[in-house]
């Protein structure tokens, strides 16, 4: 019978130191501040200059001019143009919004076809423009 009160008293020794760490560890985390890590200052990115290819004006096709207008205009506004056309009049397909409707305006530019992939847009753009 002695042997059964040796580890009950293990025990109990045990479970009162226990809690005793646990709020020393707890204080000592509340009495020292965190220091605030020191941020390395941010790397200049050098000014990228756009492609010469990309600003050159290029003038639309007739097709191409009755949606954008019959301004020459570099490849990039031509692309933002076309999407302003687009959202406006909701020519995004509602199910697969990779698709464009083409509408009566749209329908030559996209050479005929009356739904085209907006991947496959730049394509026919490219094709209008000279």
């Amino acid at each position: 019978m002695a042997t059964k009160k040796k580890p009950a008293k293990k025990a109990a020794k045990k479970a009162a130191k226990k809690p005793a760490k646990k709020a020393v560890k707890k204080a000592a985390k509340k009495a020292a501040p965190k220091k605030a890590a020191k941020k390395k200052p941010a790397k200049k990115k050098s000014a990228r200059k756009p492609n010469a290819a990309f600003m050159k004006a290029l003038t639309p096709s007739a097709a191409l001019a009755a949606v954008i207008g019959s301004k020459a205009v570099p490849r990039t506004e031509a692309v933002k143009k076309i999407w302003v056309y687009i959202k406006a009049n909701k020519l995004q397909d509602a199910k697969n919004r990779r698709m464009i409707n083409a509408d009566a305006k749209l329908k030559p530019v996209f050479g005929g076809k009356s739904q085209v992939s907006m991947f496959d847009m730049a394509k026919h753009l490219n094709k209008n423009l000279s």
